[in-house]
């Protein structure tokens, strides 16, 4: 059966509705900076400035816990101290130095140079690796590069690799693969491997001083012969009481994939050298997708042990949304550790979870996913 389409103003609607009591519950305190101030001056009473918002720091404050300190102090020597060390380390400053002389010889096709600012590269390599009891062990690699290019103002850089990372936040805080899974019979499928890192494009980025979002455009390649044109629009808020808000709209149109959209949606309340509580909010369309719209949810608390380090817990809940049926599919609790093992340039994250799945019949099960990332 052929799937409804849903126009792109519809999703926006729906993305910006699901949201916009959390949003306005937080802007209704700082969308006046003058009455800001002059209520600040006349100390005004809590209960007129008060939001249900307001609740959630009083929770956490009363809420008793055994867990270290926050704290950014390193555990691994520097990348500097140890690039001469061993065969390991010489080969990360052999690929490093390379990604950089690669991008300047890119920077020199559009003019001449800056000393003083030459161009940078990006290169993360990742191989994600889960397991559970009905899916057994999967093993999908992954990379993902940048180069950046200041000969043309800053603005144009080259990405390549699995471009499905960027439609994550920054800071997504769980293990994520949008791409399809591996063939049934295979720990690693090397088809589907080549086919999903094989992105390429060019980004330009702040297109536009003007707009009121920062905003990026993508011209490439994705998939062999996918090409594709991609928009990624972005804007932070400073909220009352520490807390801050922060959305992303993605609009990607290929020739055999055709349309997808994607709102991610960022809800935090962090303190100075404190745990931070957060909401991690995605909202997917696609062609390519048998469900109208699929949801993702991410509520946690994260803490900073030492430098470089997260370590994450809360609940996930995730769905979708069918002919105007939105089911609750998937639900359960989760934990996340993420740091540098034994070099700065290099990162274990493990994520454990206790997840059920409505549509296949699932109770809740255990299920565990370890990312080995290296960075270039």
């Amino acid at each position: 059966m052929k799937k409804s389409r849903i126009l792109p103003a519809s999703f926006l609607l729906i993305s910006l509705t699901s949201v916009s009591p959390i949003l306005w519950a937080g802007l209704d305190q700082s969308s006046d900076t003058s009455q800001t101030a002059e209520a600040d001056e006349q100390e005004a009473e809590p209960s007129k400035s008060f939001s249900f918002l307001d609740y959630i720091p009083q929770f956490i404050d009363s809420t008793p816990t055994f867990l270290p300190e926050q704290s950014s102090e390193p555990i691994v020597p520097s990348t500097h101290e140890t690039e001469e060390n061993t065969w390991v380390d010489r080969k990360q400053k052999g690929i490093r130095h390379w990604t950089n002389r690669t991008a300047n010889k890119i920077d020199n096709w559009f003019g001449d140079p800056d000393e003083n600012e030459p161009a940078r590269a990006t290169l993360r390599v990742i191989v994600d690796n889960s397991w559970n009891k009905y899916d057994e062990y999967e093993v999908k690699p992954r990379i993902r590069g940048r180069i950046k290019l200041p000969t043309l103002e800053r603005k144009l850089s080259v990405v390549f690799g699995d471009d499905s990372l960027d439609n994550e936040l920054n800071d997504n805080v769980a293990i994520i693969n949008e791409n399809p899974g591996n063939a049934p019979d295979r720990r690693l499928d090397r088809s589907r491997t080549r086919e999903n890192n094989s992105s390429l494009a060019l980004r330009w980025s702040e297109l536009s001083k003007k707009l009121p979002f920062e905003t990026d455009l993508d011209l490439g390649v994705r998939s062999g012969d996918d090409i594709y044109v991609r928009v990624k629009a972005s804007r932070d808020w400073a909220l009352h009481n520490d807390f801050s808000f922060h959305a992303e709209q993605i609009y990607r149109y290929g020739i055999d994939s055709e349309n997808y959209l994607r709102t991610n949606l960022e809800l935090t309340h962090a303190r100075p050298n404190q745990p931070f509580l957060s909401n991690q909010f995605s909202l997917i369309y696609a062609d390519e997708q048998d469900d109208d719209l699929r949801w993702n949810n991410y509520s946690f608390r994260q803490h900073q042990f030492f430098n470089a380090h997260r370590f994450s817990y809360g609940l996930y809940t995730g769905g979708y949304m069918n002919d105007n049926n939105l089911r609750l599919n998937t639900w359960g609790p989760y934990a996340s550790w993420r740091q540098p093992f034994l070099r700065e340039w290099f990162f274990v994250q493990t994520d454990v979870n206790y997840l059920n799945d409505h549509r296949e019949d699932r109770s809740h099960y255990l299920g565990a996913a370890v990312r080995l990332e290296a960075i270039f």
